[in-house]
């Protein structure tokens, strides 16, 4: 009995001691794809009112944990029955982040272009006018909006994190890949959309900062401190806008450049070739397949935001243009 015991111990111990590696070289494989996730998830809360930052971040954080409910048993039953699945799915999910960069970029220019010709405008717009337009703003739709988006986006980003789990734990046994799956997937969540919340709340924390009171020089460099954070802060979110949509691309690309052998063969010799440049080959050899899958993805978003334009146009619009191009007597 005892030494069945012991075995039994023993057998758990060295389980765990699995656990525990596979779950650190899991996470160092996955943790570029989490950067691109929280590049990608703070653009999206930006733009929310400040005192609803949070409880978006926790919305979309929910979400994400929800998402990985569903892919991670997904992908222990693909693994398990359909292995051959694997690709073809992470490709349409990887299109899908490039449809969605290209359309943000659409969205970013002709925003801009609205801009430009709202401001030609604007010394002929009445208060009135502009007060009625900011009162229709349905602040409500639009957080409901980015909240869809950002979880939308979050489970391309959460099958690729767990789709490079999978891929180091493969060989490991059944109970083992489960507890480094779980595992990962609370890990990721908790910490991508932990530093998004930092990072959305660190104008407020710039604020209370510079708000403090006291005259001794600890006082003042912390004013200093959060004076310049405040100022930094704009500068932050702008930069993690642009970071989040590359990112898009990024992730996006270098899924169906890895899942088209002849794409996946030409980068890797560019790479190479990369990489005999002198003094900086080993820099150049890292950023070429990064360049590449960027190039691919926005390529391949560009094609599926016109074709989905072609064919997906909205029904009201249909009917709003049909009804304009009817003669009138």
């Amino acid at each position: 009995m005892a030494s069945s015991l012991l075995a039994l111990l023993d057998d758990i111990a060295s389980v765990l001691d699995d656990v525990a590696l596979l779950t650190k070289t899991a996470a160092a494989k996955a943790s570029a794809v989490a950067g691109d996730d929280l590049a990608v998830n703070a653009q999206q809360v930006a733009g929310v009112a400040a005192d609803r930052e949070l409880p978006v971040v926790l919305a979309v954080a929910k979400g994400s944990l929800v998402n990985k409910a569903i892919l991670v048993p997904a992908a222990l039953a693909i693994s398990a029955w359909t292995p051959w699945a694997v690709m073809p799915l992470l490709m349409a999910g990887g299109l899908f982040l490039c449809y969605e960069g290209f359309e943000k970029v659409v969205h970013r220019y002709s925003r801009a272009a609205r801009g430009e010709t709202a401001a030609a405008g604007q010394q002929a717009a009445a208060p009135a006018q502009i007060e009625a337009a900011a009162v229709a703003i349905d602040l409500a739709a639009f957080e409901r909006s980015r909240i869809k988006g950002a979880i939308r986006t979050d489970f391309i980003l959460s099958a690729e994190i767990i789709a490079i789990t999978l891929g180091t734990v493969a060989n490991a046994a059944f109970v083992t890949r489960v507890a480094v799956l779980v595992g990962i997937a609370v890990a990721m969540t908790a910490g991508v959309y932990g530093l998004v919340a930092a990072i959305v709340k660190l104008d407020d924390a710039g604020l209370h900062l510079a708000s403090l009171r006291g005259g001794d020089a600890f006082a003042r460099l912390r004013r200093a401190f959060g004076t310049r954070i405040v100022g930094l802060a704009p500068s932050l979110m702008r930069m993690l806008a642009v970071a989040g949509t590359v990112a898009m691309f990024l992730v996006g690309g270098g899924i169906l450049v890895h899942g088209i052998a002849p794409l996946a063969a030409a980068s890797a010799q560019l790479s190479r070739a990369a990489g005999d440049t002198p003094v900086i080959g080993a820099l150049l050899a890292a950023l070429v397949p990064s360049g590449i899958g960027v190039a691919i993805g926005f390529a391949a978003g560009a094609v599926a935001y016109s074709i989905g334009r072609r064919h997906a146009r909205h029904p009201r619009e249909e009917a709003r243009r049909s009804w304009a191009e009817t003669p009138r007597e």
